[in-house]
């Protein structure tokens, strides 16, 4: 199914002498690459990273601490990888077209925590989009520290359009006079009305972010409107469609920006991630492309053509579609729950993610729908005839089988799976 990865294909001439010093992590390390390169990847928050940022990731910048910022760090011997962070900040503000940029968050919830730090004491009212309809449990949700240290008011969407009720945001910020208003999360399918949200902040005097972790790729690559002309602050996370290290970041209009890196450092964080820094830096480049720019495009076209085909199967499209890298479905038309669709897939080689439904009449952990991206299939090269063929893949699992391997639709699902990774390969073999 996939070519045999030796030592240092991508891990680089060391890896041999870690598969030597220890070898049930070398393993660890080659059984995962080859999980990657044996499955359909479909989980939306998920991407291939290129060869140079995973080179970076692990590079000796690793060893340096170097708290503060460029310039002004609490340790010596910083001068590189000031340069490192310098190059970072300065390509993040000219990808998004933005006064500042903080690239030291280890991860989209340490960046959120710093958003709040910024500009919030605990107790004020935040307005966030309710998990159930989208949101992310970092927007007040209870189990959250955003939902244990702040007031939060949520909206969801229109039963009937399954869009955002805008008039609902309206209402409710006029009605609690939030300190945030926060848009985005990680099931919204459809693009989000940035001016609507700025007029209804500076309407009742609320710092307007954006959460953009999910589509901030799409931004980059031009494929959707930004963010970042309306938003006070956007922050957002460097994996997902971005297709960079697994980390965080944060770009905000020129007057939050002492704010913005007080709250990262020292407040939030101590030293920064070098290496991780330097790998975002060297992803802002690759995004900066027509190559990317292209594949951005793509990865909408795909989810939309996926997002078509599941739906003639019955397996319906929230909001009747997407304009994003993503889409959710409703499988109550085929009788199946989300954790059992994410079973059957699994056992056949598709991996995707159950997801709760608006008004889901099923709990969290059972669900009645799935989730789909397209931002790894795209990576690897397919286009909206494979995901037409992966749509009939996804919907044979759910029905047909029972979540077992040895089911024989599940293997004539796998060896289907088999054909398109020939041709269209996870980090392919040099």
């Amino acid at each position: 199914m996939s070519t045999p990865v030796t030592a240092d294909t991508y891990y680089g001439p060391s890896f041999a002498a870690l598969l030597e010093q220890d070898p049930a992590i070398g393993e660890i390390l080659v059984s995962e690459l080859d999980r990657q390169r044996t499955g359909i990847q479909l989980i939306a928050s998920e991407n291939q990273t290129s060869p140079a940022v995973l080179t970076a990731l692990g590079s000796t910048l690793s060893n340096k601490y170097a708290e503060g910022y460029p310039g002004a760090r609490y340790y010596g011997g910083c001068a590189e990888v000031d340069k490192a962070e310098n190059l970072a900040i300065e390509r993040a503000k000219e990808l998004f077209g933005a006064d500042h940029a903080n690239v030291q968050p280890h991860s989209g919830a340490s960046a959120n925590q710093a958003v709040y730090g910024a500009f919030t004491k605990p107790g004020d009212t935040i307005l966030a989009m309710s998990l159930d309809h989208g949101g992310h449990l970092t927007h007040g949700f209870k189990v959250s520290f955003s939902g244990k240290w702040f007031n939060a008011v949520h909206y969801g969407v229109n039963k009937d359009t399954e869009d955002i009720d805008y008039d609902q945001v309206e209402a409710l910020a006029k009605e609690h006079r939030p300190k945030i208003i926060l848009a985005g999360g990680s099931a919204i399918p459809r693009l989000i009305d940035f001016e609507r949200f700025r007029a209804i902040a500076d309407e009742v005097g609320a710092i307007f972010w954006v959460d953009a972790a999910h589509f901030i790729g799409l931004v980059a690559g031009q494929a959707i409107p930004s963010p970042v002309p309306h938003a006070d602050v956007v922050s957002f996370t460097t994996h997902k469609v971005l297709r960079g290290p697994r980390g965080g970041a944060i770009v905000c209009k020129a007057e939050h920006a002492s704010k913005i890196d007080r709250a990262v450092f020292p407040m939030m964080q101590g030293g920064p991630l070098m290496h991780a820094v330097a790998a975002k830096a060297v992803n802002f480049a690759e995004c900066a492309t027509q190559e990317y720019r292209d594949y951005a495009a793509r990865v909408i076209a795909n989810a939309a053509a996926l997002a078509d085909r599941l739906g003639t199967h019955g397996i319906r499209p929230i909001t009747g579609g997407t304009d994003t890298h993503l889409s959710l479905h409703d499988l109550q038309g085929v009788g199946v729950t989300g954790i059992d669709a994410e079973k059957r897939c699994d056992a056949a080689g598709i991996v995707l993610n159950k997801n709760a439904i608006p008004f889901d009449p099923e709990k969290p952990n059972v669900a009645s729908g799935i989730r789909v991206g397209s931002p790894s299939v795209t990576t690897q090269g397919m286009g909206t005839e494979q995901m037409e063929q992966i749509g009939d893949l996804i919907a044979r699992a759910v029905t047909e089988t029972d979540g077992t391997p040895e089911h024989p639709v599940a293997r004539e699902i796998r060896d289907s799976i088999g054909e398109l990774l020939t041709a269209f390969p996870a980090y392919p073999a040099p």
